[in-house]
């Protein structure tokens, strides 16, 4: 067993007094920088960083952040939540490193959506129906996977499928 366990720090954003989701770290108690490229592999990282040691997955909306010592979830609805999706990273963690003779370590980041081809596929018309001031920031929240066509109601047709074709590319979970 790498992680034998965590605290959990949950907070509010700081920078947006009126946000309603949570967001957390969790101090690990051991260092878990070595299972990093296993876990990539394994998760399907959307971005991994050399130095320092990083891996970002893209989860259900939500950005998870694993350091060696701390991990980082945004945009949770509550504790519960935050306690889940840490359990659940200490028991892929374990397990990648228990399995890593059979898992090929990987050390570069998935490819992603370009913010130009998602933009293009939009309507463009910064409606703000999807809850957004603009197109290009519901763009850009389509690239980190947070959005995605079914969250714009302007588009219909054959521009959401081309975004669907588009977007299926790409590791999105």
């Amino acid at each position: 067993m790498l992680l034998t366990g965590y605290s959990l720090e949950i907070f509010r954003s700081k920078c947006n007094a009126d946000a309603q989701s949570l967001h957390c770290f969790a101090h690990l108690n051991d260092d878990v920088g070595e299972v990093l490229p296993y876990l990539n592999t394994v998760l399907g990282g959307f971005t991994y960083t050399k130095e320092p040691p990083s891996l970002t997955l893209k989860n259900s909306g939500k950005l998870i952040t694993i350091h060696p010592r701390k991990i980082a979830v945004n945009a949770l609805q509550d504790e519960e939540q935050a306690e889940k999706i840490i359990a659940w990273l200490q028991r892929e963690i374990n397990s990648a490193w228990e399995n890593r003779g059979e898992i090929e370590p990987c050390v570069e980041s998935a490819r992603q959506p370009a913010l130009i081809e998602v933009l293009k596929l939009l309507p463009k018309t910064n409606c703000k129906e999807c809850g957004l001031p603009t197109c290009m920031v519901f763009a850009v929240r389509v690239i980190e996977g947070v959005k995605d066509q079914t969250n714009c109601p302007s588009m219909e047709g054959e521009k959401r499928e081309a975004l669907a074709n588009y977007l299926s590319q790409f590791h999105f979970e």
